[in-house]
């Protein structure tokens, strides 16, 4: 008190101008949204540029209302959601769900126990169990992560602790298998959680980039004959590269004979059997899946899942309860807390805008959406087929095409050929692609995770990668 008057927060705004705030970003975002369309796949900036448009430094005094004006060139810099990106596997941004996302914020609940956000952890349990039914692992429980990264980390995790408990006198030597093709947070999680990526097994693939059972078995009986126990079995539904999905009913067989856990990573290709789930027999299978909202439920990121058949699994690897964290509540529901089944403590409110997204437009369009990707992805290979200098390199299971400009060039030519041709096109901005290596050859790849896509859309690739190989055709 001072002078009998309470002293304001300088933090604290009126109502009126947090209004005024509020509806310069609303407005700011729905012009954003509605240029979409016509924006470049990528910024005509450079990161000199950026460097110095953000180069003040931290003053005392604030900007106030004119760091609103700076905004633009926060937007001017940021990578478009395109409807002509194709890049690396990434969702488009629903709106409905980015909607939400301020919600979140503004709410600002941490979602680690029932006591500390109540609505936000029922929520969570809610869409976790929409996800697992929406697969066909109805009964799996799980919690949503940052993405793929973490929440195959979490599962190895609970693999190495069921398999060769390590929580309370370190790591023992045991080994890991996955294909050549797997995703590079496995062997990350692998190195984080002492298991050494010298005990990851990279087994080799066939000719459609699946991994091979007899090669997994063949590594699995030398490793136990050298001593090594079998940890964990990762099957990809959807690897990064091809969009392969491995043999996912024969590994489960193969991680039950040796009575290792069998993860699937489906960051990428999992929610794809909302639409097809002819091709994901075995899902159900795993003792652990990963799987992306952020990626085929097009949410904003970050939107990660982890999916598992015991939840006493996720507590023995993860639970550890500090005094001041320890629940005083009675009923189930209300002393639930998701840190002692999650390596994270704070968590954001991340099932709101997924229950909002799937709420507002139902399952329906989104099994539609997914589905208009993998037809996008059979289009632009029938594409590529129908020109002699092009040539796709993999089959398309899935929404990955994976390809390249041949010309006339000589073979030992066309990886520096078609790398300097992904670079032209960067640059371009007409359309976003990245590239692949297989079979040491270099690819273009073009993934379709996109809602905005169109046929017109696709056919702007092949264009575009015709556009540039005459033209780099033409200068050398």
């Amino acid at each position: 008190m001072n002078g009998g008057h309470r002293r304001m927060n300088p933090l604290i705004l009126s109502h009126a101008k947090y209004e005024e705030i509020f509806e310069r970003i609303t407005r700011l975002s729905l012009e954003y949204l509605a240029s979409v369309p016509e924006l470049p796949s990528f910024p005509e900036v450079t990161a000199g540029e950026l460097a110095t448009w953000f180069s003040s430094e931290l003053s005392e005094r604030g900007a106030g209302d004119a760091i609103f004006g700076e905004l633009t060139k926060v937007i001017d810099g940021c990578r478009p959601n395109s409807p002509r990106f194709f890049g690396y596997v990434f969702g488009s941004g629903e709106p409905v769900a980015a909607a939400a996302d301020l919600l979140t914020s503004v709410l600002n609940q941490n979602t680690t126990a029932w006591r500390s956000g109540p609505t936000a952890t029922t929520l969570e349990h809610l869409v976790v169990g929409w996800l697992a039914e929406a697969i066909g692992c109805k009964g799996f429980t799980g919690s949503l992560t940052g993405g793929g990264s973490p929440a195959n980390l979490m599962a190895l995790a609970m693999a190495r602790e069921a398999r060769l408990p390590a929580n309370e006198r370190g790591a023992q030597p045991g080994t890991v298998y996955a294909s050549q093709q797997v995703h590079m947070s496995i062997p990350k999680a692998v190195a984080l959680l002492g298991i050494g990526r010298d005990h990851l097994r990279l087994i080799p693939c066939d000719r459609d980039f699946r991994v091979r059972t007899d090669a997994l078995r063949d590594a699995i009986a030398s490793d136990i004959a050298a001593g090594q126990t079998p940890i964990a079995i990762v099957g990809s539904a959807g690897t990064v590269a091809t969009g392969s999905i491995d043999p996912l009913i024969e590994l489960a067989s193969v991680a039950r004979e040796y009575g290792a856990w069998f993860h699937i990573d489906g960051a990428y290709g999992a929610l794809a059997s909302i639409a097809q789930p002819e091709k994901f027999i075995g899902l159900n299978a795993a003792d652990s899946l990963s799987l992306d909202p952020h990626k085929w439920l097009y949410q904003p990121v970050d939107c990660g899942c982890l999916l598992y058949r015991d939840a006493n699994a996720a507590r023995s690897a993860f639970s550890q309860t500090g005094d001041y964290a320890q629940s005083l509540l009675d009923d189930p529901a209300e002393s639930f807390a998701f840190f002692e089944e999650s390596m994270e403590l704070s968590r954001r409110f991340r099932a709101l805008k997924l229950w909002l997204s799937l709420r507002y437009h139902g399952l329906e369009k989104f099994r539609e959406a997914i589905r208009n990707d993998l037809e996008n992805a059979q289009f632009l290979g029938k594409l590529i087929a129908g020109h002699r200098e092009l040539e796709l390199l993999a089959p398309v299971p899935l929404s990955a095409v994976c390809f390249r400009y041949v010309s006339k060039r000589a073979a030992t030519e066309l990886d520096a050929l078609n790398r300097s041709i992904l670079q032209r096109m960067v640059r371009r901005g007409k359309v976003f692609l990245s590239n692949a290596s297989l079979n040491g050859r270099f690819a273009l790849r073009a993934c379709f995770v996109n809602h905005r896509t169109t046929r017109g859309d696709v056919e702007q690739i092949v264009d575009e990668v015709l556009a540039v190989g005459t033209e780099l055709g033409a200068e050398s």
